[in-house]
């Protein structure tokens, strides 16, 4: 891997940041650079195509919006699409807009998220009337694309964000469409917290002699992420979260299910028991998705209940806890999940339930990262068929031998 070294003083100005960005920088509160920030944005720069591996949470949003802000400068009076932002999701698409808008006000750059789930003609309309940068969910932007309303032959900075979440939702051969429609003189970044052969294979067609980047291993979780497993019967996943979220330090908690129907059912079941708790997934329309959101956000929900639609492209700071509800069947969505919390370097806390039929889904996610999780074996539902058989202890059968031994001995005794 290739980027400057990074150090605890490194400031936004040791990044080649020019004044009006540092003011930016300022003005939103950044203090100091992340990782990811201080070893991608001088080689965006410097007009590198890049390859970067960060966790979510990691800061990369800045660390390609800074600096394509920062080159587009101020905006000519013709405005034509000239920075292009692929996200997988509809709230991460709108997320990164809103990071656009924060640091491209004082260029004047006019910017807009292009995404389904909602009405296409404001879309069009803010295209209409010109815009610099354009961030888009891939089959919204198709759409567009095939009644005119979007041309792309003017694009000098393409970013493709989260990128192994594209292939994992099926979104691959679309990003290869929309490739081939750009101009072959551009700038291109790939952003992606793991890095499968697929995506190193698409990265290898898309960009031109990258630097490499990489701000944490892939496939490892957070380190100040505390993670615990309990072990608990499926039928009383409900009670055990309930018991957990009676603690006061659980505050805002995100839990994974691994369906719909059940985020929908347990989110019910919270509020009955007069827990605030609202449900988010592919099947809610994009205004019920933004009003959960929001709601989750101004802390009038503690409970946010999300299928793995949430866990990438959701930026919500101070999250206390994630529970894993439900253990995601493919272990590199545990990853996503949990870092849901620890955002910009905070701590958190992730606890995941495991009934017997999830013991497999255990051993791989652990296999993943490389390390056990912590058993919580003192709990109300702790089930004695998922957690492991106590081993007998070692000093037993040599007890036994001994007074076996003895009792020979003795018989020998008695016979002499």
């Amino acid at each position: 891997m290739e980027y400057p070294e990074t150090h605890t003083k490194m400031t936004f100005k040791d990044l080649q940041l020019n004044s009006a960005m540092l003011r930016v920088v300022e003005g939103v509160g950044y203090s100091q650079p992340t990782p990811i920030q201080t070893r991608a944005i001088p080689h965006i720069l410097e007009g590198r195509d890049l390859v970067g591996c960060a966790q979510t949470g990691s800061g990369k949003t800045a660390a390609f919006a800074l600096p394509i802000v920062q080159m587009l400068g101020r905006s000519p009076g013709r405005r034509r699409i000239r920075a292009l932002i692929l996200a997988p999701t509809r709230e991460l698409a709108a997320q990164i807009d809103e990071e656009f808008g924060k640091f491209g006000h004082e260029n004047g750059l006019r910017h807009v998220s292009i995404f389904g789930g909602v009405g296409q003609q404001p879309q069009v309309n803010a295209l209409q009337r010109g815009v610099d940068i354009v961030v888009a969910t891939p089959g919204r932007l198709q759409d567009l694309m095939n009644q005119d309303y979007i041309r792309l032959d003017a694009i000098e900075f393409f970013v493709l964000d989260e990128a192994d979440r594209m292939l994992d939702m099926g979104f691959i051969n679309d990003v290869k469409r929309i490739v081939q429609r750009l101009p072959k003189a551009r700038q291109t970044m790939l952003f992606s917290a793991t890095m499968p052969q697929a995506i190193q294979d698409l990265s290898k067609r898309m960009l031109t002699n990258p630097v490499k980047v990489e701000a944490n291993p892939q496939s490892t979780t957070v380190e100040n992420i505390a993670q615990s497993i309990y072990f608990v019967e499926g039928g009383d996943k409900r009670d055990l979260l309930k018991h957990i979220l009676q603690d006061p330090a659980s505050q805002r908690v995100l839990v994974f299910t691994r369906t719909k129907h059940r985020a929908n059912r347990l989110a019910q079941q919270l509020n009955r028991a007069r827990i605030p708790a609202e449900a988010i997934h592919g099947n809610k329309s994009q205004s019920a998705r933004s009003r959960a959101l929001s709601k989750f956000k101004s802390g009038n929900t503690a409970v946010l209940v999300a299928t793995d639609i949430a866990a990438r492209g959701l930026d919500i700071d101070s999250v206390s806890h994630v529970i894993n509800f439900d253990l995601p069947n493919i272990p590199e969505s545990y990853v996503h999940r949990i870092g849901r919390t620890a955002r910009a370097g905070a701590s958190g806390i992730a606890y995941s339930f495991c009934d017997v039929n999830e013991r497999k889904f255990l051993r791989e996610i652990e296999s993943l990262i490389r390390q056990p999780i912590a058993v919580v074996d003192e709990h109300p539902y702790v089930s004695a068929i998922a957690a492991p058989q106590p081993q007998p202890p070692a000093s037993k059968p040599r007890a036994n031998n001994r007074r076996r031994r003895s009792r020979r001995s003795r018989k020998t005794s008695a016979s002499r």
